[in-house]
């Protein structure tokens, strides 16, 4: 049962170390997706990051759209943490924790805002009335990927 798992774990992977998987393994390319070269900024999930960090997503959207400036928000938590900030009690410090870094960097932002996390796209669009995009939703394909 032990090996099973760990045969399985190796390939568990999040979107983005798929993605630069198969970029390192040369089966998906910058060629393949339209970039205009605008300005991306990126603000990593909590939880992504204590996982592994965000450097992959960074990778992947260098990697695959590099005409495009991507700037990596310096941020901690957006303050949602899950359902903490849904909860009534919680609700000013929740804006609170945004507002340390998270807020005023997507309201400075010119360009598109990624989040891949659910709760931080809610945060933002609740306290800066931005539209964050996850960043898949930023890789348009010229033409259909091949197997």
């Amino acid at each position: 049962m032990k090996a099973e798992a760990e045969r399985l774990a190796k390939n568990c992977l999040l979107y983005d170390e798929f993605m630069v998987r198969e970029m390192e393994a040369g089966r998906i390319s910058s060629d393949q997706f339209e970039d205009n070269g605008g300005k991306i900024w990126l603000h990593g999930h909590c939880h992504q990051k204590a996982l592994v960090g965000i450097e992959k997503t960074a990778q992947m959207i260098r990697g695959l759209l590099p005409k495009s400036t991507l700037n990596v928000i310096p941020s901690g938590c957006c303050g949602m943490a899950g359902a903490y900030g849904y909860d009534k009690s919680h609700y000013a410090m929740s804006g609170r924790i945004g507002e340390e870094v998270l807020f005023p960097a997507v309201r400075k932002a010119e360009g598109v805002v990624l989040a891949p996390g659910t709760s931080c796209r809610e945060q933002i669009r609740h306290f800066c009335n931005v539209e964050a995009k996850h960043p898949i939703e930023v890789l348009r394909t010229i033409e259909r990927l091949k197997n």
